[in-house]
């Protein structure tokens, strides 16, 4: 193998700062610009202003800003729980519940959906009629970075859901859960919830 000089190896150009001042200023007076931030004013609007009027919440909303909810009107979210950073909580077009309990805690990224395609029917498969499930986490929960909750998964109080896990099933109170698919890998032992 030929060694390479440091000389010769590719390096990033860092514009002046003349350049990108006149870039800043073309950005401002370029209409795909602006019709881009009327994009994302839309989606923000439909996936997470309106949405989360519909929302029933037992206490104080506590969710991040950048959280996504379909048909909130099948999402409810106990007291004392927070919804991390780009989470999504898809309920079921038309029967399919997320039950969130008390004092839950989702990490950033957690996807939580109560209905699926059913894959197999046809094609395309956006066409094809949906599977619904209520989803059911209970009370003191902590669903990881990354973790998705499929149609049917029920999580005891006081489970432990590990980033990136897949979880389909029941699940017994105080279980910790990894993996894809999620098993139980341990038990979580604590001194009780404190009100």
């Amino acid at each position: 193998m030929m060694a390479i000089s440091s000389a010769e190896l590719p390096r990033k150009k860092s514009l002046p700062r003349s350049r990108r001042f006149f870039r800043l200023i073309g950005s401002l007076f370029d209409p795909r610009a602006w019709a881009h931030v009327a994009k994302i004013v839309n989606y923000y609007n439909y996936s997470h202003v309106v949405p989360l009027r519909s929302v029933t919440f037992d206490g104080e909303r506590n969710v991040s800003p950048d959280a996504v909810f379909q048909n909130g009107e099948r999402i409810r979210i106990g007291e004392n729980a927070r919804i991390g950073s780009r989470c999504h909580f898809w309920a079921g077009p038309a029967h399919g519940r997320i039950v969130i309990g008390k004092h839950a805690l989702f990490g950033p990224e957690v996807l939580i959906t109560a209905a699926s395609y059913r894959y197999n029917d046809g094609s395309p498969v956006t066409e094809q009629a949906m599977d619904e499930a209520d989803v059911i986490v209970g009370d003191d929960v902590w669903v990881a970075t990354r973790a998705v909750l499929l149609p049917g998964t029920v999580l005891g109080d006081g489970t432990i859901v590990g980033a990136g896990a897949m979880v389909r099933g029941e699940f017994p109170a105080m279980s910790i859960l990894a993996g894809s698919p999620a098993r139980i890998v341990g038990e979580r032992r604590t001194s009780g919830l404190k009100n």
